[in-house]
């Protein structure tokens, strides 16, 4: 196959081709670490933490799209940041409408960040209806299309509360002052409210094109260029109904577990991260019941012990105690008939 791919690139024109492809394990930090404008990671879980460090210690700014790998290197990815000069462009739909909004004032005005959610597809249901929900339901969102382990994820609030620890990285406002709600319509993809009580939202069609092309927009000054897209706007001129309500954290508690993750820093975020990747994929194979994907991940951050020194090192041996640990707990949890 290397060979083919390299034949590929020279018809290309590259002119060391064998230099341009890279494959194996570590093929997505080598070219995170090619020179370039800008890498938009969309790698999907921890596995992206490579290619983002790779990314900035180059001193190239990153569109992320891989959330986990600044949930889970935390610090780390932000001081490799900070010693580059490189940037954080946040792809999410809702970190991407934060950024707009924070715009309208200053970091010191900024009295809450509101995070929006769609509810996934079991919104309005009790505890006890969500342990008899089957993979094929969870996959079934509402409004996006993506990936089973981010739909899973939308389907137990795992991924509002990851989006909560990115939310406070990236922008430097204090778990306190963000707040999860649910907007089902998915037309207002999070706000701003500022210390005037005014609210600044950003409201878009639910089309991933937006976000990815106003990261793309990125100008060397830190401004933004917005691209000319092809999503459809609203019609203004049409009825719409938008509703809010509060999250329902007993039937969901995996929102909380990973707010408290995020609080207590070091490496229970990527705890958090590799038992829910695990948990999930146990899930879809039908080893255990949608609520036993939160009963995993509580078990496993009460049990967790971090170490004293946050690094790449540490980050790695944290992920794979997880997952040994996540395993594990499907096991007991399906009975030992794994």
């Amino acid at each position: 196959m290397r060979a083919r791919l390299t034949e590929l690139a020279a018809q290309r024109g590259t002119a060391d081709p064998v230099e341009a492809i890279h494959l194996g394990d570590d093929a997505a930090e080598a070219v995170a670490g090619l020179a370039a404008d800008m890498v938009l990671n969309a790698i999907t879980g921890a596995a992206g933490l490579g290619a983002t460090l790779a990314a900035l210690e180059r001193g190239t700014d990153v569109a992320l799209a891989n959330k986990e790998s600044l949930i889970i290197g935390g610090s780390i990815v932000l001081d490799a940041a900070r010693a580059s000069g490189a940037r954080l462009v946040p792809v999410d739909s809702e970190h991407s409408a934060i950024a707009q909004a924070l715009r309208a004032g200053t970091h010191g005005e900024v009295s809450k960040l509101i995070i929006t959610a769609s509810g996934g597809p079991f919104r309005g249901m009790t505890r006890d209806a969500l342990r008899r929900v089957t993979p094929a339901q969870a996959l079934n969102h509402p409004t996006w299309s993506m990936g089973s382990m981010i739909t899973i994820n939308s389907a137990t609030l795992v991924n509002k509360g990851l989006e909560v620890i990115e939310a406070h990285l990236l922008f430097d406002i204090d778990f306190d002052h963000i707040e999860v709600v649910v907007h089902p319509q998915s037309q207002i993809h999070s706000m701003v409210e500022f210390a005037d009580a005014s609210t600044i939202a950003q409201i878009s069609p639910p089309d991933m094109r937006l976000p990815i092309s106003y990261a793309l927009g990125t100008q060397d000054d830190g401004t933004t260029k917005r691209l000319t897209s092809r999503a459809v706007p609203h019609n203004w001129g049409q009825p719409m109904h938008w509703s809010f309500e509060p999250v329902n954290h007993l039937a969901f508690p995996a929102l909380g577990l990973a707010i408290d993750a995020g609080k207590k820093g070091r490496s229970y975020p990527a705890v958090l991260n590799a038992a829910n990747e695990e948990l999930v994929a146990a899930f879809i194979a039908g080893d255990i019941a949608f609520t036993g994907i939160d009963k995993g991940l509580s078990r496993a951050l009460a049990a967790h012990e971090p170490a004293a020194e946050h690094t790449v090192e540490t980050v790695l041996a944290a992920d794979a105690w997880a997952r040994d640990f996540a395993r594990a707990d499907v096991a007991e949890q399906n009975g030992g008939r794994r």
